[in-house]
C-alpha cells in the first residue's frame, strides 16, 4: 500500500527501481566517468600529453584527496538538507571536471579537476548510498545497496569501452575526455531525475544501538587495507598490462573485464553474505583480492594479468557494498554519516597509496615490489576482520 506525504509528492511518486536506477546512473557519472575514466586514459597522457608515471599517481592521490575531503564533509553534515543538496551539486559537476581534463595540459588544471572529482565520488559513493539506505529503510524495504553498487562496475565498463572505441576512431586523449563528458549527459538525465528525496519532517529511519569503538576501530582499519587495494589496482591496472611483455595494447582489456566482473559480482556476494555473514564474505573477498593482486608477479603471461584483473573486479565491489550496507545497519539513524566516517580511513589509503606506488615502480622499474607491499596490507586486513570477529564472538 502506498501512502502520500504530505508536502512530499516527489517522493510519494517514487519507485523503488527508479531511486535505485538513478543512483546507479550516479555512480556512472561520478566515480564511472569522474574517477574511472583516467585509469585507460592514463597510458595515452604518459605517450601523447607528456605525463610521467609519478605525475600519474600524484593526480591519483590528490583525486583521492579530494575524495577524503568529501567524505570529511559528508561526516560532519547532520542536515539531510544539506546532504542532499551537495549530491545534487555532485552530479553536473562530475560532467564539468570530465571536459576539464581535455581543455588543458596544465598539471594544476588537471590536479585542479581531479580534486574536485573526489569531491564528485564522494557525492556518488557517500552521500547517495545514505540517501538510498534511508530512502529504502522508509519505505519498508529491504536496506541493502548490493543493486546500487552496480553502478560502480558498470561505470568501469563504460570508461573501458568509451576509451576503447574512442582509441579506435583515432581520437588524441584531450578528446576522449571531451567524448565522455558527452556521454556522461546520457547518465546525468536519470540520476537527477531520480534523486532520493529529503526525508520529510519527522520520518526518519528507525534508531538502533550504535557499534562499540572497538568494532569500528577495527572495520576502519580494514577498510583503510581495502582502500589501498582498491587504488592500486584502480590506478595501475592498465599500465600494469601494458608494460608486461608482449602485451602493449591490451591494457583496456584488462579494465574491461574488471568491470565486467564487478556488475554482477554484488548478487554473487550478497549470497554469500547470507551463507557465512557479512564478515566472513569479507575475509573471502580479501583472500581472493590477494591472489589476484599477486598474479601478474607469481605468473607471466596476459592469462595471469587479465584473471587477476578478474579477481580484482569481482572483490572489490563485494568488500565496499558489504563493508558499507555493515555500517550503515549498524547505523540506521544516519547511515550516510556512518559510511563517510569510515570511509575516511579509505581515503587516506587512496591518497598516500599511488604516490607511493609511483615513486616505488620508477625508482624499480617494475610494479613488483609495490605489488607484493599491497597483499601484505590486505592480509593485514583479514587480521582486523578476524579481530572483528573474536569482537563478536566476545
Amino acid at each position: 500500500m502506498r501512502v502520500r506525504l504530505t508536502g512530499m509528492p516527489h517522493e510519494s511518486r517514487l519507485q523503488a527501481w527508479q531511486v535505485l536506477l538513478g543512483g546507479i546512473c550516479a555512480l556512472v557519472l561520478t566515480i564511472g566517468l569522474a574517477r574511472f575514466a583516467y585509469t585507460p586514459l592514463l597510458p595515452q597522457m604518459q605517450a601523447q600529453a607528456g605525463l610521467g608515471l609519478a605525475d600519474g599517481g600524484l593526480l591519483a592521490a590528490i583525486n583521492y584527496a579530494g575524495y577524503m575531503s568529501g567524505a570529511l564533509l559528508a561526516a560532519w553534515i547532520e542536515s539531510p538538507v544539506w546532504r542532499q543538496r551537495l549530491y545534487s551539486w555532485g552530479l553536473p559537476l562530475a560532467l564539468a571536471i570530465t571536459a576539464l581534463m581535455g581543455w588543458s595540459t596544465s598539471f594544476g588544471v588537471w590536479a585542479a579537476s581531479r580534486y574536485l572529482g573526489g569531491l564528485c565520488g564522494a557525492a556518488g559513493m557517500l552521500l547517495g548510498s545514505g540517501l538510498v539506505q534511508g530512502w529504502l529503510i522508509r519505505s519498508g524495504r529491504r536496506p541493502e545497496l548490493g543493486i546500487y553498487f552496480i553502478g560502480l562496475g558498470l561505470g568501469i565498463v563504460v570508461s573501458a569501452l568509451g576509451a576503447m572505441g574512442m582509441t579506435g576512431a583515432g581520437l588524441a586523449w584531450d578528446r576522449q575526455w571531451l567524448g565522455f563528458a558527452l556521454l556522461g549527459l546520457v547518465f546525468l538525465i536519470p540520476a537527477w531525475r531520480w534523486r532520493p528525496p529529503v526525508p520529510p519532517p519527522g520520518k526518519s529511519a528507525a534508531r538502533g544501538d550504535a557499534p562499540s569503538r572497538r568494532w569500528m576501530a577495527l572495520m576502519v582499519a580494514a577498510y583503510f587495507c581495502a582502500g589501498w587495494g582498491f587504488v592500486i589496482n584502480a590506478t595501475f591496472t592498465v599500465a600494469i598490462v601494458e608494460g608486461l611483455p608482449l602485451l602493449a595494447g591490451q591494457g583496456a582489456w584488462a579494465w574491461l573485464l574488471v568491470g565486467l566482473a564487478a556488475t554482477p559480482a554484488v548478487f554473487l556476494w550478497d549470497h554469500v553474505a547470507r551463507r557465512l555473514g557479512d564478515v566472513g564474505a569479507l575475509l573471502l573477498a580479501f583472500g581472493l583480492q590477494i591472489v589476484g593482486v599477486l598474479l601478474p608477479v607469481l605468473a607471466g603471461g596476459l592469462a595471469a594479468a587479465l584473471l587477476g584483473a578478474l579477481l580484482y573486479g569481482a572483490t572489490f565491489i563485494g568488500i565496499v557494498s558489504l563493508t558499507l550496507a555493515l555500517v550503515g545497519r549498524r547505523s540506521p539513524a544516519n547511515p550516510g554519516k556512518a559510511m563517510a566516517r569510515l570511509t575516511l580511513s579509505y581515503g587516506a589509503a587512496q591518497v598516500s597509496a599511488p604516490a607511493l606506488t609511483g615513486r616505488m615502480v620508477e625508482a624499480s622499474g617494475s610494479f613488483e615490489a609495490a605489488l607484493w607491499l599491497t597483499a601484505a596490507v590486505l592480509a593485514a586486513g583479514m587480521a582486523c576482520l578476524a579481530a572483528v570477529l573474536r569482537e563478536a564472538d566476545g
